[in-house]
């Protein structure tokens, strides 16, 4: 007997296979051979493993900007500690500012030659007006003052070791350099340099990878020293800095850390203000009034300052340097600290920069908080500047500016939009901190998914990412399409927004809102932020601890939205209607419905619609060999008498776009009520291009639409009705429009 089992199955199996339209891709096969395996350092369970290590390194900085020559100088000594089981005999040092010298190994231009072409784009092209960049390194010296041999390689340095750097070993070492920082508006992708206003005569300075630092050696990598090609952004240390800054005496500084010397660089005013706003818990206190700003910017101090800042257990330092700025705060409480939220902008961000910057950094500090844990750090400052969104812990650079004084409502949302998406990132990857270089999506992505949930929370007005948002995307051109596990600077400039940011964030709303629900997945992706808090995790840690924390096998989902470039497009290719009767049938009536049915049907034809009425089917007795060697028997009678009279619907859905996921049916009864049943994705499992699903109803259905919410970004939604829909649908319109 059990070899008659096998033998029927396997046939089942193999006609399942057959009745396919595509190959069999192993849809719902564990992703395990796909991502890093698990052992000592990285466990199975998504959690850092009982022997995980990661690289520290300590940073004294002292930095002075020149104003008249835009150019910044420094010395630092960097503490680095091994923690790694390995020897190292020589380290790599990441020089990001080489990626702004003529011929760098970047990914070229944005821009074609074309008639009508831009100065601007022009100079992108060509760089005809050549400007200095890229760093100078004057010295690099031990700790006893002797010189340390280097190799540069474009955006890396590698530093040769007399001596190994044996496991568990620390050792120190400073570097002499300087750069011209360069002007902001002569490059795309610009995430630093400087912004010159000619009304005025000042400069805003974002000075931001700035200073030689230490490149990730990883248990899964060794060395991250992949090159800076301005799209994949960074990988990182974490550490501890003390950084003095040196600047004109009237300027300003927002920085990374918390100021050390607040008597020596602020007015008696300035330091009154900023202690008010420390209690200021409901409205942001002016610490530098507009007035005062105005003022500042008339005249040039020769005078220098330097301001002394202190950041404990961050991944990188970043500042930003005016005389034009204006400076408000206030103070956002937390369960044991007070963090103050700070925004400085000069006065072409009035007003909005005054009603909304400050406000939009305390929405997202309380919204990230609440979804994944507490903001640590003293400080989460928003710099107003052009063109940019560009975040460094503690400290962003935020575009957004009026003209004349005013702002669209659409461009009023763009910078508020764009203020909590950079504050956000000081959770991914500024503390979460996944590697930027390789995997963009990881940052982006995430950052993206909380970033959408503090919009609806706190600006529910605002337009939002959805699974309607990303269709145009996943319905475009596959030759050219890129998976999101893609590494960050080999996916195509014109698609790295949708695949980098939207596309994870709409796969993560799904989990929570269709797959496998708000509170499990609400603590499970808690779970994976609080797991890797100031460590490295990689894209198996995030997809092992997702499955870990909901006992859901989420591998299906893993594999076709992150691994693949298949799109979600179910065809409701048929729906056939029954009705049950007692075996003992009224022959006329019986008739009478065949003769309908087939007339109906024209002949055999699929029906278009309920019009011909259903198909009566009698369900005859079950032969007593059917039941095998059970002796017990199904109540027959019963089972007749509780489908007589009622609703069967068989259901046929086709996979036309190759994922899978779960189905979603509406029915819309002849009263004008509705209904919804949800099947999960594995009823794929079987057969990944076409199921049959049956269903009883007591109301009689006149509709059956699949997906009727758009929760899995159906990108042809006109094959997902029964009858067929002629006419767009309002969701087909927003595809076209957008």
């Amino acid at each position: 007997m059990k070899s008659i089992l096998i033998v029927c199955f396997t046939s089942i199996f193999a006609l399942n296979l057959q009745s396919q339209t595509k190959p069999w891709q192993g849809k719902f096969e564990p992703i395990d051979n796909m991502v890093d395996q698990p052992n000592t350092y990285r466990s199975a369970s998504g959690a850092p493993g009982k022997d995980y290590w990661q690289q520290r390194a300590d940073y004294k900085i002292k930095v002075r900007l020149d104003e008249p020559t835009n150019t910044i100088s420094g010395e630092e000594t960097i503490t680095y500690y091994n923690n790694s089981p390995d020897d190292l005999s020589y380290l790599w040092i990441q020089l990001e500012q080489n990626i702004n010298k003529k011929g760098s190994e970047d990914f070229g231009s944005l821009n074609d030659i074309k008639d009508g072409i831009s100065t601007r784009q022009m100079q992108f092209l060509t760089r005809a007006i050549d400007f200095p960049a890229g760093y100078t390194i004057k010295y690099i010296k031990d700790v006893n003052g002797s010189s340390i041999k280097s190799l540069v390689n474009n955006t890396m340095m590698k530093v040769l070791l007399d001596q190994p750097l044996k496991a568990g070993e620390s050792m120190s070492f400073s570097i002499g350099w300087s750069y011209p920082i360069t002007d902001r508006s002569m490059f795309m992708l610009s995430r630093e340099g400087y912004e010159y206003f000619p009304e005025d005569d000042n400069t805003v300075y974002l000075i931001a990878h700035w200073f030689p630092r230490m490149a990730v050696y990883n248990d899964t990598e060794g060395w991250q020293n992949q090159q800076f090609q301005r799209l994949g952004e960074f990988a990182l240390e974490f550490g501890n800095y003390e950084v003095d800054i040196t600047v004109p005496a009237d300027h300003l500084i927002a920085s990374t850390g918390q100021l050390q010397n607040p008597s020596e660089v602020l007015t008696k005013n300035q330091q009154e203000r900023l202690q008010e706003a420390r209690t200021s818990f409901d409205k942001p206190v002016l610490i530098v009034t507009k007035e005062e700003a105005v003022s500042n910017e008339k005249t040039k101090s020769k005078k220098l300052k330097t301001w002394k800042f202190k950041a404990t257990n961050v991944r990188d330092f970043s500042f930003a340097s005016s005389r034009k700025f204006m400076w408000d705060a206030q103070a956002v409480k937390f369960s044991d600290h007070t963090t103050m939220a700070m925004s400085f902008y000069p006065k072409e961000g009035l007003p909005v920069w005054r009603e909304e910057s400050t406000k939009a950094v305390v929405n997202a500090l309380e919204v990230y908080s609440e979804s994944t844990f507490e903001y640590p750090y003293p400080v989460a400052i928003s710099v107003n500047t052009s063109n940019i969104g560009m975040e460094f812990p503690m400290i962003s650079f935020n575009g957004g500016r009026p003209k004349n004084g005013t702002m669209s409502d659409r461009a009023k949302q763009g910078m508020i939009s764009t203020i909590v998406h950079e504050v956000g990132h000081n959770w991914f990857p500024m503390i979460i901190s996944s590697d930027e270089r390789k995997w963009m999506w990881m940052d982006e992505g995430l950052n993206t998914f909380i970033h959408q949930r503090t919009l609806a929370e706190r600006y529910p007005d605002f337009n939002s990412t959805t699974p309607k948002s990303v269709v145009p995307y996943m319905s475009g051109d596959k030759s050219i399409m890129r998976p999101i596990m893609t590494t960050s600077d080999d996916e195509l400039f014109s698609q790295f927004g949708s695949n980098f940011y939207q596309k994870p964030t709409v796969g993560l709303q799904m989990l929570r809102h269709s797959i496998v629900g708000k509170e499990l997945f609400d603590q499970a992706f808690k779970e994976y932020c609080n797991r890797w808090k100031y460590k490295h995790p990689n894209p198996g840690d995030l997809f092992r601890t997702l499955e870990d924390a909901t006992a859901v096998d989420l591998d299906w989902f893993f594999r076709g939205w992150f691994f693949t470039t298949d799109n979600v497009d179910m065809e409701l290719s048929n729906v056939k209607w029954f009705k049950v009767y007692e075996e003992k049938l009224n022959i006329e009536d019986q008739s009478k419905n065949v003769k309908m049915k087939i007339e109906g049907e024209n002949a055999g034809e699929k029906a278009k619609d309920f019009s011909s009425g259903p198909e009566v089917i009698t369900v005859a007795s079950t032969p007593d060999e059917s039941y095998g060697g059970f002796l017990s028997r199904l109540n027959e009678p019963e089972l007749r008498k509780q489908l007589s009279g009622k609703n069967i619907y068989e259901v046929t859905i086709k996979n036309v776009g190759g994922l899978v996921m779960p189905v979603t049916v509406e029915w819309v009864f002849k009263d004008g009520t509705t209904e919804i049943d949800k099947l999960p994705a594995q009823v794929w499992r079987l057969n990944e291009s076409e199921i049959k699903r049956t269903f009883v109803k007591d109301k009689e259905v006149v509709k059956v639409n699949l997906d009727p919410n758009f929760e899995f970004a159906d990108t042809d939604m006109t094959n997902n009705s029964f009858p067929k829909v002629e006419e767009k649908s309002d969701f087909d319109k927003f595809k076209e429009k957008n």
